[in-house]
């Protein structure tokens, strides 16, 4: 399907990341500007974005976690931060889980190696709202209500819409969900983390749920998929990575279409496939670490992720930015990349609050039993 333009972007927050941070430092001790920007709920109170630059140079440092390069672009963000504001950019665990950043954040609180910044799924996000600090960009306004915590707590930033990653040398290419239980794929079919943790897992169980004839209001249905498809023998638990794909280790792979579509370039042979019916997207999100050690450059991190340019950079690696509605109205959207996406946001099925809620409380007491 050919990208259109004028999509307008309203669907419902969702996601997931993880990392864990390890090793010891000092514990950190911000500067008077640093303290204030850690009870600042926008640049204004700061003075503006000038002031906000200022005081995030002269803390000279930022502490992302869970951010692997090659998902949604993140290695082209990191560095176009780094280059803009001559802050070094410290990146810890990039391939963890979001319940993984949380425990890092927890764990590490008052040193200077806590992560500053989060990138979340949604099952996690909204647990941990105690984690977050308040702030609203300067494009606050751009964001739909629907896509952010009223206060600044969190914010949706990108979405994709979940697939099949499949190496075609060595499985053909599944038409329906059902195929994966067939003999073609023992010991073959991997999905991205664990869907108690793991955002992108989490929506593969999802995935499945919608697929195997359920709802979003009861992934029981996913459950069961995935503990028939243990019971065949297919199931390979073991989570994916671009090695494990390269080396052939995991031939098929329940991802994100922008981690599926990156790989397609460095694999021969690995192609990506949306089944058809109702395709199912999930929002990550970002938020700031209540007690991170580099306040104002944590600020300033979110202001460059709602900035036009990273945002383009999301879109380039088949990810849709949260702004895109906003940036298309306005002329900056990158066209090229909007059309090369090739996936309707307004065609996505996504989890409300409420069934993201009821469906991590589920998978919290069916999950580890049904893929034993």
């Amino acid at each position: 399907m050919k990208a259109q333009r004028g999509w307008v972007v309203a669907l419902a927050a969702a996601a997931i990341v993880t990392l864990g941070l390890s090793g010891c430092s000092a514990d950190a001790a911000p500067a008077e500007g640093g303290a204030k920007a850690a009870t600042a709920t926008s640049a204004k109170d700061l003075g503006g974005i000038d002031k906000l630059v200022e005081a995030a140079k002269a803390e000279g440092e930022l502490n992302v976690i869970a951010l692997p390069e090659d998902w949604s672009n993140y290695g082209k963000i990191i560095a176009g931060f780094e280059k803009k504001y001559d802050i070094k950019v410290n990146s810890a665990s990039p391939d963890a889980a979001s319940a993984e950043e949380i425990k890092a954040a927890k764990d590490l609180k008052g040193q200077n190696t806590a992560p500053d910044v989060f990138d979340l799924g949604t099952a996690v996000t909204l647990a941990n709202t105690d984690q977050f600090a308040k702030y609203q960009v300067e494009n606050w306004a751009d964001i739909p209500d629907a896509n952010k915590e009223k206060s600044g707590l969190w914010y949706n930033d990108y979405t994709g819409v979940m697939s099949i990653g499949f190496d075609s040398n060595k499985v053909p290419e599944p038409k329906k969900l059902s195929d994966l239980l067939g003999s073609d794929y023992s010991g073959k079919v991997a999905i991205n983390g664990d869907p108690t943790q793991a955002g992108a897992a989490f929506a593969a169980v999802g995935m499945a749920t919608i697929q195997n004839g359920g709802t979003l209001d009861d992934y029981s249905k996913g459950i069961e998929f995935f503990s028939e498809l243990k019971k065949a023998g297919n199931f390979l638990p073991l989570d994916p990575t671009p090695a494990t794909i390269a080396s052939g280790e995991t031939p098929v792979v329940f991802d994100w279409n922008y981690n599926n579509m990156a790989q397609e370039s460095k694999v021969p042979g690995w192609k990506t496939v949306v089944l058809s019916g109702d395709a199912l997207g999930s929002y990550y999100n970002q938020a700031i670490n209540i007690d991170a050690p580099h306040p104002a450059a944590a600020r300033l991190w979110q202001e460059w992720i709602y900035s036009d340019e990273a945002q383009n950079l999301y879109l380039q690696a088949g990810a849709l930015p949260v702004r895109l509605a906003a940036m298309d109205k306005a002329g900056t959207v990158d066209k090229k990349a909007l059309d090369a996406v090739g996936v309707d946001p307004q065609a996505l099925t996504q989890a409300t609050q409420e069934q993201t809620e009821k469906a991590a409380k589920l998978l919290g007491e069916k999950w580890a039993a049904a893929v034993q």
